[in-house]
């Protein structure tokens, strides 16, 4: 197995290939939720801490290796009781649990610009697979030098599936918060010098 290793870096070597590391451009990057709120609504949020690294070798990206990783107190739903609520342990026990975690295994081109991402998620003490659709946007270079590509990526979980339980339900039987949860990144990564 060693062996193999060996050769196929020497071979990605002898074909001018490096791996590259693009880092999360945090100034450029949104990570937003959506959930149903009461089935006549949407509740909104964002998470405002995170870090994120792709190691690729191929300029398509569909060999990265990507690692995000958001800090769950930087919730942000535009309300400061709510917010509270869901750091709490009806939700995301964030003392407890205070990141959340994704490890890519996949990143396959479906057509042009479409990719799936696949991976695996972990929030509180629960890992599963999740999939997102990923739109690539492109690569460019800034004004100041860097390399910068782009991505959107949308994706849903169910919240109970990791223990996101609170369950209050409304008069007509509905969940106040609907279990499954939208998640939309937009995401801009820089290419490190």
């Amino acid at each position: 197995m060693k062996k193999t290793i060996v050769l196929l870096m020497s071979l990605v070597s002898a074909a001018g290939l490096q791996a590259q590391t693009w880092n999360v451009d945090a100034t450029h990057t949104n990570i937003e939720f959506s959930a149903d709120y009461m089935v006549v609504s949407e509740l909104t949020g964002t998470f405002k801490m995170y870090e994120g690294k792709a190691i690729s070798v191929k300029p398509d990206f569909t060999d990265a290796k990507i690692n995000f990783t958001v800090d769950v107190n930087s919730i942000n739903t535009d309300n400061e009781m709510r917010d509270k609520h869901l750091k709490g342990d009806d939700f995301f026990n964030a003392e407890k649990y205070p990141k959340m975690t994704f490890t890519s295994t996949s990143m396959k081109k479906i057509n042009g610009k479409k990719y799936e991402l696949t991976g695996n998620l972990t929030i509180r003490d629960v890992t599963k697979a999740v999939k997102f659709d990923v739109t690539y946007g492109g690569t460019v270079n800034d004004p100041w030098g860097n390399t910068k590509a782009g991505f959107k990526a949308v994706g849903k979980i169910n919240r109970f599936d990791y223990n996101l339980k609170y369950n209050a339900a409304t008069e007509a039987g509905g969940l106040v918060a609907s279990e499954i949860v939208t998640m939309n990144l937009n995401i801009v990564m820089i290419k490190q010098k």
